[in-house]
């Protein structure tokens, strides 16, 4: 497949399907993308999913087709338009995936659909992150450019040709460090509400920012049950790992709905 962004699904621009949309899909998966990310990061999980699920990404302002809006600055505001944007999905039964940055933003927001929507996923699946009352405070939004983009290559979630172009480059880091700043200075959002979902994290052995103990302690966000599973690799184990996290997505998703 091409990995084009087909167009907007649903509420507003916040939602993407990169693909077809499956006509017998059983279930709806919504990726949130990391901090920089974009729906593209997910461009083959159609491919890997289909036909069993509907594959959609959250699309944040400042980024793609949305690049001339100003980037999200409040993990609230952020969580509150992303819920809005997944409730309408919620006809079909409804999974939530987020990398990083994302399984933040995914958590915030099942959490509103929960008390707000009345919309329970199947499943959250967080992936390179701890639990939400482990984030720590960190400064790396107020880094120079020289450094966060130092830092970016490091973690190898983005394309160095984007970062070694000089306008490509002012074209992507205001989004980069205004999501920085949202995880950086993210605290969980009040409210001490447990969800009723079942939640599985992920997170690769070497991610020198992502320690066992800390992916454990998703346990106290839910009633339901937690798991957490480890693959090779550092922070973006998943770039090498898709097509082995995709089946397990799928089967667990679909073990939820004939449970």
């Amino acid at each position: 497949m091409s990995g084009r962004v087909s167009g907007s699904v649903g509420r507003g621009a916040w939602l993407r399907r990169l693909g077809p949309e499956p006509p017998a899909a059983e279930a709806t998966l919504v990726c949130l993308p990391h901090a920089g990310g974009a729906p593209a990061f997910y461009r083959d999980w159609p491919r890997l999913l289909s036909p069993t699920l509907d594959v959609v990404s959250v699309c944040y302002p400042g980024r793609q087709d949305r690049l001339g809006e100003p980037p999200a600055t409040d993990m609230a505001e952020l969580a509150e338009e992303v819920s809005a944007a997944l409730a309408p999905l919620a006809g079909r039964p409804l999974a939530v995936f987020g990398h990083s940055m994302g399984a933040v933003v995914g958590y915030e927001a099942a959490r509103l659909l929960q008390a707000r929507y009345g919309v329970r996923p199947v499943c959250l699946f967080v992936s390179g992150m701890v639990a939400p009352h482990r984030v720590p405070q960190r400064t790396r939004h107020l880094l120079e450019e020289p450094d966060l983009v130092a830092h970016l290559l490091e973690q190898g979630g983005t394309d160095p040709e984007v970062l070694a172009d000089e306008e490509l480059r002012a074209l992507v880091m205001p989004a980069v460090r205004a999501d920085y700043r949202l995880i950086d200075t993210y605290r969980p959002l009040a409210g001490d509400e447990a969800l009723d979902t079942p939640i599985v994290a992920y997170y690769g052995r070497q991610d020198p920012a992502v320690s066992a103990p800390d992916v454990h302690e998703w346990q106290r966000c839910t009633r339901a049950t937690a798991e957490v599973h480890a693959f090779p690799g550092g922070h973006f184990y998943l770039s090498r790992m898709h097509e082995t996290l995709t089946a397990d997505v799928r089967d667990r998703i679909l073990a939820a709905l004939r449970s």
